[in-house]
């Protein structure tokens, strides 16, 4: 029989065909005995989510929906994302921009009309890039949006001139959020219930779930103890999302359904290197976006939003479980759909230092780790220097500087080689006010490595003494 030129093509589309199946079988068991891996370490509940060339390479759940283990998760669970959740205020007031309804340099005031005079300084746009200057309120006090308002019209200054700095804090989000409810006349849970979810399809997710609800996942500690504080919506406007619902938001903003490219890049990229957007953060090459990354936590709650858009590549991982892994397990991910060696991944010291924090200074949580090393070396990465900078900067979220710094510098003598630890270092010397120690490891960064372009600015801001 004579092989026309199209069945030969159609062969060869068969074989190719059957490569891509066998190939995308081999990643989904290598991705299953892993996430199985990471289940039984204890550093993973929750469901995963990944999508290669916008076909579903592997889904699953493990563990459990509750502390009290009543229920085992499933991929209908919705989850609290956490900070991925200012995605859609982000979007909300880009859809409005783009209406003619409000312009980026609008000022606060302009909506929002019974905050002190620091509203007549701040823009949108300031908002949106975190920006403003706002210093952050006591959230222990807070049980209420009302209760938010009245604090933020206590506050009597900004913390720096607004596009000067950076700070990443909600105050400039619950004002996206207020001022979307101006300009729409209605609640910003309705507003993105019309808007965004029902346009995405996202029929499952929900706005402030009641988490006694079907299938709403609650989280809980390493001991499986719940955290009472998460029934209660302190600020409104929290989405929660299931895994599959999630990679359908991406769909739509990567594809400009609900805000054009402008919009998308204008929110995408942080206006300070190797800090935080509107979308959480991305990577734009030869206006192509090539990287949509986005990290949120709150409570046990902790989501990871890894996406390459120009492929249609994501991977979603969503735990109710805190153990501050997600992006090593979507490192180990990504390594095994890129064909490469990974590693599974240890425990987080940090989960083992937050129980130590409250109660010991610098030195002696130093003395802590060195414990730890000592009796259970394997349980625990030692050999990443990302480790202890992720001890300090929770140190530094809680503003205890000095201990951050104690926490640095060992990290430093650890790893000596690393321009991330002298940048941390660096940014914790800065936070602290000392602007000379600040300068000399900011500038130690750059001689091991010299394309930091957020050591470069900072540089060039100490040296010119601004």
């Amino acid at each position: 029989m004579r092989v026309t030129k199209e069945i030969f093509i159609l062969i060869a589309f068969i074989i190719l065909s059957m490569t891509t199946l066998v190939a995308q079988s081999n990643e989904a068991k290598k991705i299953e005995s892993l996430m199985a891996k990471v289940y039984e370490y204890g550093i993973f509940n929750g469901n995963v989510l990944v999508i290669k060339n916008g076909k579903t390479v592997y889904q699953s759940s493990f563990g459990y929906a509750n502390g009290s283990k009543t229920s085992k998760l499933t991929m209908d669970y919705r989850f609290n994302i956490g900070s991925i959740g200012k995605e859609f205020n982000a979007v909300g007031i880009m859809m409005l921009k783009e209406k003619g309804q409000l312009n980026l340099n609008d000022k606060v005031s302009k909506y929002i009309d019974s905050l002190p005079n620091w509203a007549d300084k701040i823009s949108i746009l300031n908002l949106l890039q975190y920006t403003s200057g706002l210093p952050d309120i006591s959230w222990k006090t807070i049980k209420s949006d009302a209760d938010i308002l009245r604090d933020m019209k206590q506050i009597k200054g900004l913390d720096f001139k607004p596009g000067t700095n950076y700070a990443y804090n909600n105050s400039n989000v619950f004002l996206q959020r207020r001022i979307i409810e101006k300009i729409s006349g209605i609640p910003f849970n309705k507003f993105v219930e019309i808007n965004m979810l029902q346009r995405c399809g996202m029929l499952v997710s929900a706005v402030d779930p009641d988490l006694r609800d079907k299938n709403v996942a609650t989280s809980f500690n390493n001991d499986f103890k719940q955290d009472p504080r998460q029934f209660a919506y302190v600020m409104s406007g929290w989405t929660s999302v299931t895994a599959s619902d999630l990679y359908k938001w991406t769909q739509f903003l990567h594809q400009y359904q609900l805000i054009n490219k402008d919009s998308f890049t204008q929110i995408l990229v942080p206006t300070f290197p190797n800090k935080q957007s509107g979308l959480g953060g991305g990577r734009i090459d030869n206006a192509t976006v090539k990287e949509h990354t986005h990290h949120g936590s709150s409570f046990d709650f902790e989501a990871l939003m890894y996406t390459e858009p120009s492929d249609d590549n994501a991977i979603i991982l969503l735990t109710n479980n805190k153990n501050f892994k997600v992006f090593a397990i979507k490192d180990a991910i990504k390594a095994i759909l890129d064909g490469k060696p990974y590693t599974i991944p240890k425990k987080s010291l940090l989960t083992a230092f937050k129980l130590k924090m409250d109660e010991l200074s610098g030195e002696g949580l130093i003395k802590f780790y060195q414990e730890l090393k000592a009796k259970q070396p394997d349980d625990f990465d030692f050999k990443s220097e990302s480790e202890l900078n992720t001890v300090g900067y929770q140190l530094m979220a809680g503003k205890r500087f000095e201990d951050a710094i104690k926490i640095f510098e060992l990290n430093i003598k650890l790893f000596a080689n690393s321009a991330n630890a002298y940048d941390s270092l660096g940014e914790a010397f800065l936070n602290s006010g000392d602007n000379k120690a600040a300068l000399l490891n900011y500038k130690k960064s750059l001689a091991l490595d010299a394309n930091n372009p957020g050591a470069k600015e900072i540089v060039a801001r100490l040296e010119g003494g601004k």
